[in-house]
Formats: C-alpha cells, sequence, structure tokens
C-alpha cells in the first residue's frame, strides 16, 4: 500500500514521478477485474493528468508545496468540487446546479499539490453503516471480493479506492463512523477529527452537529499528514512517542460485547502484544458507554437534523433508497423538547467520559464488532439491514457523541479478515491522539 512517507522520498530521489503514480491509480480505477466502475461516481483522468504534469514542473524547479505534493487522492461524493453537480450518492440531486466552488476541505488539498483523480461512491446522503447504494452499486469490499462483502459505510467507495491502490489518501466523512467503519471492515486506517477541526463547508450535511472531515489512508502517520493539510496547520510530522508507557483505557461496557470471533482474537492479540511492549492496559467500567439506545433513539440529534436538512423534499421521498428514506422521516418523531434533553444528556456524557478517560492516552476498543458481513445478508430483508447497520455503528458512534477524535488502524494478521482498532480521545486533542495512535501502530507492526 502507498504511504505519504515513501512516496514523498521517492518523488525526492526522482524514483517516480506524479504522472506515474497517477496514470497507476487511474489504471487501477479502470481495470475491469477490479471495483473502479462502482467504487468511483467520476473519474478526472485527463485533469488529473495536467495537475500531476504541474506537480512534476513544480518539483523540478525546487518547489514543493507540501509532503503530500502530487499525491493521487479521491473525495466523497458529497464534497463541492467547482463547476461539478454534487449528487451526494443520490440520484435525486443530479440536476442540481453546479458547484461554484470547491469545498475548503478540497480547496486545501489542491493547495497542498493533491491531485484530485476523482469523485468516489457512497451511501445515499450518507445515511448508512453497511455501504450499499441502489442508485450506483454496491463496490465489493477488497477482502473476500469472490463472495461479495460490505465495504463498510458512509464512505463506501473511498475505503475501497484507498485499499486497492486507487489513490493515496480518500476524503471521508464522519457522522456516526462512515470513515472509521469503512476503513476498519476494508483493513485501512481512518481518522475522524473534532467535529469543528476541518471546515465542513461545501459538504452536503447529514448532521450539522455531528459531521467531521476527515482521510482514509493506508497508515496513521498517512492520516495525520492529511489531516494537518485538511485542517490547515502546518505540515509538522507527528513525534514519534514509544509504546512503552502509554496508558490505554479498554472500557468495560457494551462495545466489549458480542463480538466476532475474528474481531475479539484480534483485539485480545493486539492488547496482549501493546501490553509486552510496555503499554499499561487497564480494563475498567464506563457506565456511559451502555445508553447508546437513549443517545441515537429515532437517529437522535444526527436524524432530527438529517430530517431538517431533507424536508424540503420530503415530497420526493420515493425516489430515495427507501431504507434512507425510513431513517430520515424518524427524525420526525422527535420534538424540539426532544432535541433540547439530546442536547444536555450529550453534554452530560461529555462530562462523565472526559473525567473517566483523564488519566490515560487513550480510550481504545474494536472499531466494529464484526467483519464484513456479505452483500447478500446485508441486503437480504430491511430487518436485516437495519440490525447490520446497528451492529456496524455500534462502538464507532460513541466518539461522535463525545465530540472527540478517533483513528482506527488494522489489527488482524495479513491475510485474514480485516479488523480495526479503534483509538479515541476528547475534543481538541487531535495531534496528541494521533501520536498515541501512531505508537500504537508501530508497536503492532513491530512486534
Amino acid at each position: 500500500m502507498w504511504t505519504v512517507a515513501q512516496l514523498a522520498r521517492d518523488l525526492a530521489a526522482g524514483k517516480t514521478t506524479s504522472r506515474s503514480l497517477v496514470e497507476q491509480a487511474l489504471a487501477r480505477i479502470a481495470d475491469p477485474a477490479g471495483e473502479g466502475a462502482r467504487a468511483f461516481l467520476k473519474v478526472y483522468a485527463e485533469t488529473a493528468r495536467a495537475e500531476a504534469d504541474f506537480s512534476d514542473r513544480l518539483r523540478r524547479s525546487g518547489a514543493v508545496r507540501s509532503p503530500v505534493e502530487g499525491l493521487p487522492v479521491s473525495v466523497k461524493d458529497l464534497f463541492d468540487l467547482a463547476g461539478d453537480v454534487t449528487r451526494a450518492g443520490s440520484k435525486i440531486l443530479a440536476g442540481a446546479p453546479p458547484a461554484k466552488a470547491d469545498a475548503p476541505a478540497v480547496a486545501r488539498l489542491r493547495a497542498a499539490g493533491a491531485v484530485i483523480v476523482g469523485r468516489t461512491n457512497m451511501v445515499e446522503f450518507a445515511f448508512g453503516a453497511a455501504g450499499l447504494n441502489p442508485h450506483y452499486g454496491t463496490p465489493k469490499n477488497p477482502w473476500d471480493r469472490k463472495t461479495g462483502r460490505v465495504p463498510g459505510g458512509s464512505t463506501s467507495g473511498g475505503a475501497v479506492a484507498q485499499a486497492d491502490g486507487m489513490c493515496a489518501m480518500a476524503l471521508g466523512s464522519d457522522t456516526r463512523g462512515s470513515i472509521r467503519q469503512p476503513a476498519a471492515l476494508c483493513g485501512v486506517a481512518g481518522f475522524k477529527p473534532t467535529a469543528a477541526r476541518v471546515p465542513r463547508e461545501g459538504a452536503f450535511p447529514l448532521s450539522y452537529t455531528m459531521d467531521s472531515i476527515g482521510p482514509l489512508a493506508s497508515t496513521i502517520e498517512c492520516c495525520a499528514a492529511y489531516d494537518a493539510v485538511l485542517a490547515g496547520e502546518p505540515a509538522d510530522a507527528l513525534p514519534e512517542w514509544p509504546a512503552r508507557g502509554l496508558r490505554l483505557l479498554v472500557p468495560k461496557s457494551s462495545v466489549l460485547e458480542d463480538l466476532d470471533r475474528e474481531v475479539a482474537a484480534a483485539f485480545e492479540n493486539a492488547l496482549a502484544r501493546l501490553a509486552r511492549a510496555g503499554v499499561l492496559v487497564v480494563e475498567r467500567p464506563v457506565p456511559a458507554f451502555d445508553r447508546q439506545g437513549e443517545y441515537f433513539r429515532n437517529g437522535g440529534i444526527s436524524g432530527v437534523e438529517a430530517y431538517h436538512v431533507h424536508r424540503p423534499r420530503l415530497d420526493r421521498l420515493g425516489e430515495y433508497d427507501p431504507r434512507v428514506a425510513k431513517r430520515i422521516t424518524m427524525g420526525e418523531q422527535l420534538s424540539g423538547a426532544d432535541y433540547v434533553e439530546l442536547v444536555r444528556l450529550r453534554a452530560s456524557f461529555i462530562r462523565e467520559v472526559e473525567a473517566l478517560a483523564a488519566p490515560f492516552d487513550a480510550i481504545v476498543m474494536p472499531t466494529a464488532p464484526c467483519v464484513a458481513p456479505t452483500i447478500e445478508e446485508v441486503d437480504a430483508s430491511d430487518e436485516a439491514y437495519f440490525r447490520w447497520n446497528l451492529r456496524i455503528l455500534r462502538n464507532t458512534g460513541l466518539a461522535n457523541f463525545l465530540d472527540g477524535c478517533a483513528a482506527t488502524l488494522p489489527c488482524h494478521e495479513p491475510g485474514s479478515a480485516p479488523v480495526g482498532f479503534m483509538v479515541c480521545g476528547p475534543a481538541g486533542s487531535d495531534r496528541r491522539l494521533l501520536a498515541v495512535a501512531a505508537a500504537i501502530e508501530r508497536a503492532l507492526t513491530r512486534d
């Protein structure tokens, strides 16, 4: 898999060019044996080649705009790109006016020299955890593709594109796990920043309160490089903290219950390896994590806000994915008083969890309690779909409700079902959390 550090070294040494990397990405997208046709909704082949050539000319003249200069990236279909229609994975918006400007996140990537190769598929309006899209097709998970497994959602195409080498980074959004779930199920890294860290203008909203914008990439350090660009911060490398001495809180709660055998084994093995590396792993009750039924009733804060977003189009609800439509209309069942109570409950939750987490460097748990199920079993019925949807997003949504930041990194054995190891921190601790996650990643890789 491509890493930012290795590609930057190769570009600096003249071992490759941006044009060569873009051609490789475009070839992977176009490969009829792959998933490019379903992972991407639009490919910018000629524009990407021109941008890559410009990057190469700049480099030859001694100008390098950032560590991600010249690297091919993809963009989730809910981001505005100037001159393009933003469909957000839906056919309802196909006739909408083209965007007048790039979303700030996209503009920052361009300014850093990243080369955008295309727009990736997603769950319609980002409202789903499995990754299914009946309008444009569902890209198959790179693991066990013959069987046909879900990629996770809602950043489904981005996760598949990243895992399959169609880009060096996939720009995604995360409202209740939409970066981390597909990253975990497809075996790559992903980072959900504190919601306010990256501007959300120009990204079609699911929830004004919960939406976050972040990267899916090969490693945590790759995610950190793109996070700095997206947040408009200096491109400083993460400090290389040793794993020895880190203090990790494992929540003794529902997040550890009902795990797939593969997930339980990979997570326990990762904890054992970290302990051998000198990490202090402490299991402690976190009662607040067991009240998700209250936090997300009828969709919770996100459900109410999604209903508000889509209220002008309720007369066209029959054109939506019926399962997305059902989730949107659930938001109508929550009153203004219910919304206020949820906001107050969230504030209490944040205080309680931050107090419990204060003595630790991070909270860790399995990113998803399951490995990727098959598309067939998820799509078998509405009951199956919603059951799998809740199962996949069970753990990740807690970080959004915390208004925190969270990273996922692979912890499974090579060749086995992908399993994600999630590292969570409070709001505003993004770079510190990434440094902790990178230390964990190095310890697991070196063990």
